[in-house]
């Protein structure tokens, strides 16, 4: 299917998915599953709203046959978040996903008894969303992220794409609560790789070009785009900006690398999504979310980003090619 094609069919299934949903809850013939995104539109979550309804697809749902969907999208708002989930929990679906930890920890203020199946959330014990990884314990699991933890190996692999690197800031996007301790972590790499790291927020889009003007009289030959759903749905106007500085950047995400980014290097979010689904499916059938432990991921992806190495001189080392799990522009 086209991406018009789909845009304007998820446009249109998401005006109808609320009302449709609230008509088969009092039949109890269909399940309903809540989304709760956190762009502000289905376009903005295009990327993985397509991988979600795929997924469950291949498992056998589609909408308005055997499953509905309620979807909303706060639009990067913590309020939004919360008048959302309260929706969402007074609507009384069967199951609701909760892409980003925000979302799901609001779902879980407001409710112990429905099921919450959470995305992309690191640190889920820390967030009080599960007792234990292996033993959630409440009405909450899904796939966790790691963030942290990857910090010091994504500082070595953008020092061995740029060996002069020497002067690098972390984008960081306020609502992100790890955005504190992922900037120290950073930190604490660049003092041992001789590079130095400081943090800079973006708090909406019009920060964007300012923050970039800033570290350019910084000084910074790289860059780091950290975690947070606003750097994410912002990742055209973020690579456009550091590609005219040439600033070799690096992104936790391989969905932010084609608009002008050096590299990424992490987990394959695409597949959290089809996880979710996974998990969704197994509580649509009578599995309680207490007993199915949170799946961390084992695998990690790397991307380079070959037209973009050329745009700033660079090359990269055969080391890096070869480990690399997608190159594009070859």
């Amino acid at each position: 299917m086209k991406r018009r094609q789909f845009i304007t069919l998820l446009g249109g299934a998401a005006a109808a998915w609320p009302l449709a949903a609230s008509a088969q809850q009092s039949t109890n013939k269909i399940p309903v599953v809540g989304v709760l995104w956190h762009a502000g539109s289905a376009e903005e979550e295009e990327t993985y709203m397509s991988v979600l309804v795929k997924a469950f697809h291949d498992l056998g749902y589609d909408e308005g046959k055997n499953i509905h969907f309620d979807h909303r999208f706060p639009a990067e708002n913590p309020e939004r978040f919360r008048t959302l989930a309260r929706e969402l929990v007074d609507e009384k679906p069967d199951v609701i996903i909760a892409v980003m930890p925000l979302g799901a920890v609001e779902l879980k203020k407001l409710t112990d008894t429905i099921p919450i199946v959470f995305v992309l959330a690191a640190d889920p014990v820390g967030f009080g969303l599960v007792k234990s990884l292996s033993h959630p314990g409440g009405n909450a699991t899904g796939p966790s992220l790691m963030t942290i933890d990857l910090s010091g190996k994504r500082l070595e692999l953008l020092k061995e794409a740029v060996p002069h690197l020497s002067r690098v800031p972390v984008l960081s996007d306020p609502s992100d609560p790890f955005r504190g301790r992922l900037a120290k972590a950073y930190q604490t790499s660049g003092e041992r790789l001789g590079i130095s790291v400081w943090p800079v927020e973006i708090k909406a889009p019009d920060d964007i070009e300012p923050a970039f003007d800033r570290i350019t009289q910084d000084g910074a030959n790289g860059l780091v785009v950290g975690a947070g759903g606003l750097l994410f749905v912002q990742r055209s106007r973020i690579g456009a900006s550091a590609l005219v500085r040439k600033l070799p950047a690096l992104s936790h995400n391989a969905e932010e690398v084609p608009p002008g980014l050096l590299i990424s290097y992490g987990q394959d979010l695409p597949d959290f999504f089809r996880r979710a689904a996974v998990y969704t499916d197994k509580i649509l059938k009578g599995a309680k979310p207490a007993d199915l432990p949170v799946e961390q991921p084992t695998k990690f992806k790397l991307v380079l980003n070959l037209k973009i190495a050329k745009a700033l001189g660079l090359t990269f080392p055969q080391s890096l090619i070869v480990s690399a799990d997608e190159v594009i522009g070859v």
